[in-house]
């Protein structure tokens, strides 16, 4: 910290031992930059204000039926046609400016420099006040350009919004045009390929996977009914034309019908084949019952032996037992249920193997569809809601007919002070003298560690790294110190006086006199 402050003290030290070369630089610094200022050309704002009133009567019942013009956003883009080249151009001939022109160049030079100077603004605080400002280094001529920019900006609104309707009206019907051709290329695009992959689109069952899903379990319910009609159809051809055969002819009475024993296998033989469509042959009331019925049949065989045994036994053809006749038609609509059954199977098998080899192209099918679909579905909207825009459209054109939608008026008419807005020789002033002083104080600065001295002995300590054994003090004679009083009074003079040349610079500035102007005139006098 002390080494800080102590080269710190050095540089100040510089500084004031070439204070004469930053006094010289400063006074001539400030006097180049007073000069410059001087010469800047005044230059004269001229404003107005305009209130764009955008509440219209009709504005309340139109809503949600009509377009609603975004008012903001068409006096923005006023704003913007407004500097267009034509407008320029006829400001150049409102205002006489076009008198000034003797070439291309100076007319392209006039119509940059209008569009420079002219400012239109707005207020966040009230959307419907607007200003327009023009600087020009007339003030006749400032106040010109802002009154016929206000006629130009009002014969724009009013001329442009019958321009904007009709424009807008041939864009809705271009638009809606493009969309109906786009619309029936997509539904002839759609209709190609539906055509293309008829018989493979998704239906209402779902998507590719749904459809492989549904057919698999259809075609296992398929194969599992098979199964149970096989084996009913099985049961019942053994029951008819077994080794030995249940409906024996003798084993019922003299008239044909069927025994106790018989009936009771019939019975047993209904319940076993209910079961069988339930259960596999495993299961214990399967088994039991086919050990009663074994039992039953022994019993029947014995009997029937004992019969035979008899002289006088019946005997009857095994045709002529009702029994037998029901379970040949039973077995006939086995076979039946059977034969269809194969046939489902086998359509269920021809539609899965069909949409297995489809695995690949099936979903390609059903993406492309999906695509398709969405491009109708979106080009269809868009064409609707352009439809639908365009009555809205007609709708805001005709009350447009009933009722003014943008009012301009002149809330302050142009207006231009007698004092220039710009430059600011004000501030230009002080920012010179500021500038003056910090230029002869760096240039001081710069001298100084162009040209340096030790001040102390702890910088020549620094330097040489040699211990310094002490110092010789200079003792100034009364004749010296005279005249370092005198040189330090004439300096704070001429700071003094440089100072007050900034005031008066900036009197005269505030005062409209013109002292260059005046210096101007009076050497050409004089020459």
């Amino acid at each position: 910290m002390q080494e800080l402050l102590e080269q710190i003290q050095e540089y100040l030290y510089g500084i004031w031992r070439f204070r004469w070369v930053a006094l010289a630089a400063a006074w001539i610094i400030a006097i180049a930059g007073w000069i410059v200022v001087a010469q800047l050309p005044d230059k004269y704002e001229a404003t107005a204000r305009l209130h764009v009133d955008s509440n219209s009567v009709l504005g309340p019942l139109l809503r949600g039926l009509a377009i609603q013009p975004d008012v903001g956003q068409r006096v923005a883009l006023m704003s913007k046609t407004l500097l267009s080249r034509p407008n320029m151009e006829k400001l150049m001939r409102m205002v006489d400016l076009d008198l000034k022109i003797r070439n291309d160049q100076d007319k392209e030079s006039l119509i940059t420099e209008l569009r420079e100077n002219i400012r239109l603004s707005g207020q966040r605080s009230n959307a419907s006040l607007y200003s327009i400002a023009y600087t020009n280094s007339d003030r006749l001529v400032a106040q010109r350009v802002v009154q016929s920019l206000i006629s130009i900006f009002i014969e724009s609104a009013l001329g442009d919004k019958r321009k904007d309707s009709a424009g807008a009206q041939e864009f809705l019907d271009k638009q809606i045009a493009e969309y109906e051709i786009r619309l029936a290329e997509a539904e002839g695009r759609l209709a190609d390929f539906k055509r293309r992959y008829v018989g493979t689109m998704p239906g209402e069952q779902g998507g590719y996977y749904q459809r492989l899903d549904a057919a698999r379990g259809l075609l296992g319910s398929a194969k599992l009914e098979l199964r149970e009609a096989e084996n009913r159809r099985a049961e019942l051809k053994r029951q008819l034309s077994g080794e030995e055969p249940v409906f024996i002819p003798s084993g019922g009475d003299e008239f044909g019908t069927p025994s106790r024993l018989d009936q009771r296998i019939q019975n047993l033989q209904t319940r076993l084949d209910e079961l069988l469509l339930k259960y596999t042959e495993r299961h214990p009331d399967v088994i039991e019952i086919k050990t009663i019925i074994a039992n039953l049949e022994a019993e029947k065989k014995e009997e029937l032996e004992a019969r035979q045994a008899e002289p006088f036994a019946p005997q009857f053809g095994l045709q002529s037992s009702p029994v037998y006749q029901q379970m040949r038609t039973n077995l006939s609509e086995a076979e039946a249920r059977v034969a269809e059954l194969k046939v489902r199977v086998a359509e269920y098998d021809k539609r899965v193997k069909e949409l297995e080899a489809k695995v690949d192209q099936i979903p390609q099918i059903e993406a492309e569809l999906q695509q398709l679909n969405r491009d109708y579905d979106a080009v269809s909207q868009q064409h609707q809601a352009l439809l639908k825009r365009r009555e809205s459209a007609h709708l805001s054109e005709k009350a447009e007919q009933d009722a003014s939608e943008v009012k301009f008026r002149v809330i302050d008419p142009p207006f231009v002070p007698l004092k220039p807005s710009q430059p600011n020789k004000l501030l230009l002033n002080a920012a010179v003298f500021l500038a003056s002083l910090a230029a002869g104080v760096g240039l001081a600065l710069l001298t100084s560690l162009i040209r340096p001295v030790f001040y102390s002995r702890g910088a020549l300590n620094r330097v040489t790294g040699l211990p310094v054994l002490g110092s010789v003090v200079y003792v100034l004679s009364a004749a010296e110190k005279r005249r370092q009083r005198l040189a330090g009074a004439m300096f704070v003079s001429l700071v003094l006086l440089l100072g007050t040349l900034f005031l008066g610079v900036n009197l005269m500035h505030g005062m409209g006199f013109d002292l260059l102007g005046k210096v101007q005139s009076l050497g050409a006098r004089i020459l």
